[in-house]
């Protein structure tokens, strides 16, 4: 069995919202998937981006939001799986004076170290 907690994974921090790597690709012989952790402040938002190989999903653990993906814009909230298909734009805001947490699942897993400063994760 292999274990990754948020207090000793990988994170980034971007936009007031704080991402915790709990899965990146080759961790524990993973070879197709990565999993994030997102702790996201009242009014924060994810900067618009897109994953051009990779198809991704949030899972909303805790609190309410507004979700983009392509021209669509929704609102999500706790227990919602929002899929985002290979190159569609995407973000996430919260809109509330609450947490907001999200899982997500991306495959293929994107390689950490090709990420773009915005999105590197830092070791602790």
């Amino acid at each position: 069995m292999h274990t990754q907690t948020l207090d000793t994974a990988p994170v980034n921090e971007r936009g007031g919202q704080r991402s915790h790597l709990l899965l990146g690709r080759g961790q524990f012989g993973s070879r197709n998937l990565a999993i994030t952790w997102v702790d996201c402040a009242p009014g924060s938002m994810q900067a618009v981006h897109g994953h051009p190989d990779n198809e991704q999903v949030y899972v909303i653990v805790r609190g309410r939001g507004v979700m983009q993906v392509g021209a669509e814009m929704e609102e999500v909230g706790e227990g919602t799986l929002v899929f985002i298909p290979p190159g569609l734009a995407h973000a996430i805001k919260n809109t509330t004076d609450d947490p907001l947490v999200f899982v997500s699942a991306t495959s293929p897993p994107f390689d950490p170290q090709e990420l773009d400063s915005y999105f590197a994760y830092r070791k602790r």
